[in-house]
């Protein structure tokens, strides 16, 4: 995961360097927006990408596993995580 991960965020910190760029140069407007929108929707594929990790490893071990209270946890981590997603 940390090198597909790490390839995405640096693509997206260049186009974040970009969009200064444009904002330095006074650029259009609406390109400047359309730039963003694509650094919004990198973003959410990292957090795709994040999540699906971490619901094959840590949460699926804790819910393979014997202790109860880990168990617990990491479902309340992951509904947490949805309730902040669905407030987007």
């Amino acid at each position: 995961m940390a090198g597909m991960v790490d390839a995405r965020l640096a693509r997206i910190e260049g186009q974040v360097k970009g969009i200064r760029k444009m904002v330095d140069d006074n650029r259009y407007c609406v390109d400047i927006l359309m730039q963003t929108a694509a650094v919004i929707s990198a973003l959410k594929r990292v957090e795709d990408i994040v999540m699906e990790n971490h619901l094959k490893t840590c949460v699926s071990s804790a819910l393979q596993g014997d202790d109860e209270t880990e168990r617990s946890v990491k479902i309340a981590e992951v509904m947490e995580v949805l309730s902040k997603f669905r407030r987007q």
